[in-house]
């Protein structure tokens, strides 16, 4: 069954409920309420009867009961009223209407011999039919009493009004109920085909459905990630296209020197530096793939990264000392300020950690002219580093990408080292970017949460 089925039955099976257990109620508080009413004009009129009494027959004799007529003094709103007066022994000393021929009656069944029930039995409150009151009087005890029929017919007429306003209301409420459903569920239709398509990899065809509430943020949510697919997507394709170029290069010239050797292009001295080159390019070979491989490692797997905490000073301790042949060579000052961070601890891998800072500070190295500064500082809870150098800094249009993978400046290698950098200062939990400073050359910052 349809999600939008499946709705409308459970509302409306809903609805048929709450208005079934309305109708209930109010058909029994409309009753009680109408016999309450009824109960109360009975006692004014017992109370009204009781002072004429009271007025025209004030002894209770012999005499002043033969005196009384046979049929009481009442004005009933309603011909279904009707009154008995008795004495202490249960003989009928007056009624209204008159029910009966005779004046001298026994029983008050007699006075009812056209009703269901016998007026004993009204008294008593063993009859459901009848609602009745008693009131005392000076001459004996007063019975008003009438058929519940009457008050149930009213009622009944009442509660069918109310039960044709609520049908109307259960239809309205189930019609607005299919159209908000439909509402509903048309964006969850349209958003399933635009999941089709995701699935079918038709990244860049995913429409926004436009709709409101938890729906719209879903469908939100959908487009933003097919977007962050498409891109991914073309990513990766732009990946392999660099990579396949990058690793080309190399092959080509292995295979040339190789077949060069083989085929005896190359003869004495040349033979050497055939092989020279051959074993050069293998080395940026592998230097490449292992490079590519832990790019993929950091992307794709968890237990490659083995986070602890490290201490900030021996880690950039260990850069400088690593680098230091590197500075030599290349006649580079280094110039170290992080002042008394001894205790402050920072948690990453630190293998991976210490890879990403000889990156950085290596692509310092191949662009400096003559200095580099390294920078570190605890502000507000981060440690900040930076990194820089008084080369020409890194071109405007390179800025954005300079950290994608394959990028890479005039004399860079294989536009990987600060891709890796990247992926392992994010998997640090920390974020790198870089700039340019206001005297020239390029700046790069690392900042990740401290541990004091």
């Amino acid at each position: 069954m349809k999600l939008v089925h499946q709705i409308n039955l459970a509302f409306g099976i809903a609805l048929v409920l709450v208005l079934s257990v309305a109708g209930i109620v109010i058909h029994y508080v409309l009753l009680d309420h109408l016999i309450g009413a009824q109960r109360e004009d009975l006692k004014a009129m017992s109370i009204e009867m009781t002072a004429i009494l009271k007025e025209d027959y004030p002894q209770v004799t012999d005499v002043s009961m033969r005196k009384l007529p046979t049929e009481l003094p009442m004005t009933a709103p309603s011909p279904d009223i009707s009154a008995v007066l008795t004495d202490q022994t249960g003989s009928v000393i007056a009624a209204s209407p008159i029910t009966y021929t005779t004046k001298k009656v026994e029983t008050l069944a007699a006075v009812t011999t056209n009703m269901a029930s016998s007026v004993q039995s009204i008294q008593a409150g063993s009859d459901k039919n009848f609602i009745s009151v008693e009131k005392l009087t000076p001459q004996g005890k007063l019975t008003l009493y009438t058929p519940i029929s009457k008050v149930q017919t009213i009622e009944q007429a009442l509660l069918k009004r109310l039960l044709i306003i609520f049908g109307a209301a259960g239809v309205a409420m189930l019609l607005l109920s299919i159209f908000i459903t439909k509402r509903l569920i048309n964006p969850l239709i349209r958003l399933r085909n635009e999941l089709n398509k995701v699935k079918q990899r038709q990244f860049t065809d995913v429409a926004l459905i436009k709709a409101g509430g938890e729906i719209g943020s879903v469908a939100q949510s959908v487009h933003e990630m097919a977007t962050e697919l498409n891109h991914f997507n073309q990513v990766q394709k732009q990946f392999f296209q660099n990579a396949s170029h990058e690793l080309k290069t190399p092959l080509m010239s292995i295979s040339g020197y190789a077949e060069g050797i083989r085929d005896g292009v190359f003869e004495g001295e040349n033979v050497r530096k055939g092989l020279d080159i051959i074993m050069d390019e293998s080395a940026r070979l592998k230097k490449l793939v292992t490079e590519m491989t832990l790019l993929a490692k950091l992307d794709s797997e968890e237990d490659v990264f083995r986070s602890e905490e490290i201490s900030l000073e021996e880690l950039l301790t260990e850069t400088v000392e690593r680098l230091n042949p590197l500075l030599v060579r290349q006649e580079l000052a280094l110039h170290t300020e992080y002042g008394s961070l001894g205790a402050v601890k920072l948690c990453a891998d630190r293998d991976k950690l210490l890879q990403a800072m000889l990156n950085v500070v290596s692509n310092a190295v191949r662009y400096a002219q003559h200095h580099i500064y390294i920078h570190a500082e605890l502000c507000k809870g981060q440690i900040i580093i930076n990194v820089s150098d008084d080369g020409p800094g890194i071109p405007e249009e390179l800025l954005p990408y300079l950290f994608h993978r394959f990028v890479k400046g005039k004399d860079g290698e294989s536009g990987l080292g600060l891709a890796i950098s990247r992926a392992i200062v994010e998997r640090c939990g920390g974020f790198i970017q870089a700039g340019n400073g206001s005297k020239g050359g390029a700046v790069i910052s690392l900042k990740f949460p401290g541990l004091v």
